[in-house]
């Protein structure tokens, strides 16, 4: 028998699966989602805290996706029914465990696609200057790093290809000055 602890997370959860243009066209079991690469909802938080520094943290073994892989965003999956902006502010506080989290700043939406994987993507941002206490079940390991640190250990840390995908994007529009609020995705 298999112990528990060590089984998938969520895959049972019932997700919105949506279209090219993000709009719901059904429902399915999270594992479904991922197994027949039906598109679905994330929503993807860059948290800083007081100095300026991003939480990063490590997934654990037992997550159904990018099992123990490092990630610059908290955040996951929009559940049936829910916003971007709602998923942003349960999922950012349940993976800090913290409560009071100011509502996370809307940056962008991008479209996440892979041969495996296809997700409509919001990213935001926040700032908690706080203590937090992650969620074990979620998160293994955990710091604030610098810009500078987090880009050093880009090329060394097996990261989630979404995250990196989406702090990607983040930088590029930074630089290009593209990067604003807003994104349409408060429904």
């Amino acid at each position: 028998m298999t112990d528990p602890a060590q089984q998938p997370l969520n895959a049972d959860e019932v997700l919105d699966v949506v279209d090219e243009n993000d709009e719901v066209v059904g429902q399915a079991p999270r594992g479904e989602t991922y197994a027949r690469r039906m598109r679905t909802r994330c929503a993807f938080v860059l948290v800083r805290d007081a100095e300026d520094r991003i939480f990063v943290h490590r997934r654990t073994p037992q997550k159904l996706v990018f099992p123990a892989h490092y990630d610059m965003f908290v955040g996951g999956v929009v559940g049936t029914g829910e916003s971007y902006d709602q998923a942003a502010l349960r999922e950012a506080e349940e993976e800090l465990g913290v409560r009071g989290l100011a509502q996370p700043e809307p940056l962008f939406k991008f479209l996440y696609e892979t041969a495996e994987h296809t997700w409509w993507s919001a990213v935001y941002q926040v700032r908690w200057t706080g203590p937090v206490d992650p969620q074990a079940s979620e998160v293994d390991w955990h710091a604030f790093m610098t810009e500078e640190e987090l880009a050093r250990r880009l090329e060394e840390w097996p990261w989630t290809p979404d995250g990196l995908a989406a702090y990607r994007e983040l930088l590029a529009r930074r630089e290009s000055g593209s990067l604003g609020g807003g994104h349409g995705t408060g429904r």
